[in-house]
């Protein structure tokens, strides 16, 4: 639906349990009426989409001030740091990824996960104040690689071949980052010839968020976990930000705009 006003955006980290609860209101229109999600911890009476990692993570949310009907929290982003991981014990993706490639390398990482817009703001200017706060806070924190789960809604990988296949080709991590998709749900993403594959079909198939990242020069780790769960394939991102150009920089320092 189209907006009726003009939105006055601001972003900042949650700060109290009711920022919180907006949050989880938000990702439960998204990723459960949506997408078909769900989970041990999903409170469906007051329609909270949450799980037991919510406590430990910094939850970024952006606000439409102007917005009269509704919580006025309308997009997301988890954020979870190294340190913070730590308390907890693992990071979120560890339960679909082998991370340790990561974890090993010394690095200051940064896991992004839940992200997600109310439907009336997607594909405007939304999305590019989340990533200009993300830039600010990876900059505060001096982090180096940044990654977390992206989804293709539905669960058959041979549905997702094109799409899957063409992120394998062209976008595998190199051997320093390349994560692993756990066997119990591994799903292999080679599933069609690099020099068979119809490459402008597969790149429509491809959601913004995936490609936003690729367009800052991210990777995908081998294979991609299914997530009867979510009703979702995964894949795992990863972004160095040692390796990104000058161009990649910049558009990730002033959003990415969808």
């Amino acid at each position: 639906m189209p907006l009726t006003h003009d939105p006055i955006f601001t972003v900042r980290l949650a700060e109290s349990e009711a920022d919180l609860r907006a949050a989880q209101r938000l990702r439960y229109d998204v990723f459960v009426d949506e997408l078909g999600g769900g989970g041990a911890m999903v409170d469906h009476e007051n329609r909270l989409e949450r799980d037991r990692f919510d406590p430990f993570f910094d939850h970024l949310i952006l606000r439409d001030e102007a917005r009269d009907a509704g919580d006025r929290v309308v997009g997301v982003y988890r954020l979870l740091r190294g340190d913070q991981a730590g308390r907890i014990g693992q990071f979120y993706s560890e339960d679909e990824y082998d991370l340790s490639v990561l974890k090993s390398s010394g690095r200051r990482l940064l896991e992004l996960g839940r992200s997600c817009l109310h439907r009336d703001y997607r594909g405007g200017m939304a999305m590019f104040h989340l990533w200009n706060s993300l830039a600010t806070y990876v900059a505060d924190h001096k982090v180096e690689i940044l990654f977390g789960v992206a989804s293709f809604h539905g669960t058959d990988p041979d549905a997702l071949a094109a799409p899957l296949s063409l992120l394998h080709h062209g976008h595998l991590a190199p051997p320093d980052l390349r994560v692993r998709a756990r066997p119990d749900h591994f799903a292999a993403m080679d599933r069609i010839a690099a020099d068979a594959l119809d490459r402008k079909a597969a790149v429509l198939e491809i959601p913004a968020l995936i490609k936003a990242y690729l367009r800052l020069g991210g990777f995908v780790g081998e294979g991609a976990w299914i997530d009867r769960a979510f009703n979702t394939t995964d894949v795992c991102l990863i972004l160095d930000t040692a390796r990104m150009s000058d161009r990649q920089r910049a558009i990730y320092t002033r959003g990415t705009g969808g």
